[in-house]
């Protein structure tokens, strides 16, 4: 009897073993899980975890996904990345979701160097990754480089820097027309305000080099902390600068005192550009209404329709949650258009296989067409194709207490390309105290 029970105990050990060495999605468990991964304790977490809710719940209600033979519904599991912090916090959350919550997918992220981080892990056990919230150019570069390794990694939102980069230089060229021409202003100073973080690098430098290319001139840039409190010393150089714009690359929480305290100092400036912050329903009063006339890139506005998808998201979102989506929450784009019709269509969650769907398919989205690139030498890279038809954002000003839709607005990439409005545009105002400063 002990040596059949030392037998037994042996076999079940075995078996143990074996299961856990197999993927989850190889189980044949009843639900899919999915790590909704992002810190959690910001905005930016809030919507990756809000707009993954609302997809789940969404598909839950339809009676799950047909995968192959069986009826599986979603089970979400929330993972706070702490990434605005310590990088390292982002990658043992990632590494908790794969090995012991055992989830077949991963959507969310948003610090560029933490993503890199948790994009490796998530590579080394073939786990898809969908990210939705950095930008950098390298997280799909990677996939043209090393394809057999990082093909697991897709772009869901937003677009590439490179492209986020420019939309802002779209937003700067055309306010600087509408002050030389109604203000006379000969040359328009440029104040460039970026927060110290790698997805933002490239794009600084960049914009030095536009400025004075478009025949403007650069008055300075500032690099605050993302995270910064008090930027009273960057401003006060901006206004002695006599800067007329001010050209923000802003994704994290210094995008809300750097406005209230650039209101207070009433700095006879515009600010365009990337204000991640003025993106919510919130800002208008965390800056006390200083806010006025801020504009930022973004993804979702009241009132606007990128397609026929748009509407029925924001009001459903909206009714939910109280508030206004922000990009971060294209979690429920990932989830509702990109994942769950690609399982269906290949009916499996074996992760080539679904790769190779995903790749090659061509869907829309709440807010815009997505097609996925490759690269000049026709090298898969996962990242968004940008322009007229495809992902082109929006630019939203905010004006008297509202969001409004500003861009695109009669826009034609090239003079061949077509003319893209969306519906809910809106002109661009100049704030009052800039004209009464230059009107001459």
């Amino acid at each position: 009897m002990k040596k059949l029970t030392v037998l037994w105990s042996i076999l079940l050990a075995a078996v143990l073993v074996a299961t856990m060495s197999f993927p989850a999605g190889a189980q044949g468990v009843k639900k899919i899980k999915i790590g909704v991964i992002g810190p959690m304790k910001y905005v930016q977490g809030q919507g990756h975890w809000n707009g993954a809710v609302m997809a789940a719940d969404e598909i839950n209600a339809k009676g799950g996904l047909q995968v192959g033979g069986q009826k599986m519904k979603i089970e979400l599991i929330r993972a706070d990345s702490n990434e605005f912090l310590n990088i390292t916090d982002a990658a043992n959350a990632m590494e908790r979701l794969i090995t012991r919550d055992r989830v077949n997918f991963v959507v969310g992220g948003f610090r560029s160097e933490a993503v890199l981080a948790m994009q490796d892990i998530a590579m080394e056990h073939k786990v898809i990754f969908i990210g939705c919230g950095a930008a950098h150019p390298q997280l799909c570069q990677r996939v043209a480089e090393n394809y057999n390794f990082y093909k697991y990694w897709f772009r869901g939102t937003p677009f590439s820097s490179a492209y986020i980069a420019r939309v802002a230089f779209i937003q700067l060229s055309t306010v600087a027309n509408m002050l030389k021409g109604s203000l006379n202003i000969p040359k328009i100073k440029v104040a460039i305000v970026s927060e110290k973080a790698m997805w933002a690098d490239g794009m600084t430098k960049t914009a030095e080099v536009v400025v004075t290319q478009q025949g403007m001139e650069l008055a300075g840039t500032w690099r605050p902390s993302p995270v910064a409190t008090d930027v009273t010393a960057e401003l006060s150089a901006i206004q002695r600068s006599g800067a007329h714009v001010i050209f923000t690359i802003l994704s994290s929480t210094v995008g809300i005192p750097f406005v209230r305290q650039a209101g207070e100092l009433r700095i006879p400036a515009v600010q365009l550009g990337i204000n991640a912050e003025a993106q919510k329903d919130e800002f208008w009063q965390a800056t006390r209404g200083m806010c006025n006339y801020v504009m930022t890139s973004t993804t979702y506005c009241r009132g606007v329709e990128a397609n026929e998808n748009t509407k029925a998201f924001v009001d459903g979102y909206i009714k939910r949650f109280g508030q206004m989506p922000t990009y971060t929450s294209g979690t429920y784009d990932t989830i509702a258009y990109a994942l769950a019709p690609t399982i269906e269509q290949a009916g499996t969650l074996d992760p080539d296989k679904l790769v190779a769907v995903l790749e090659n398919r061509e869907y829309k989205t709440s807010t815009s067409t997505i097609k996925y690139m490759k690269d000049g030498e026709g090298k898969p890279l996962h990242d968004l194709t940008w322009g007229p038809g495809y992902s082109t954002g929006l630019v939203i000003q905010w004006q008297d207490g509202h969001q409004k839709g500003i861009w695109p607005n009669k826009w034609k990439m090239t003079p061949d390309s077509p003319e893209v409005t969306y519906k809910g545009m809106v002109p661009i105002k100049i704030p009052p105290w800039v004209i009464e400063k230059y009107k001459k």
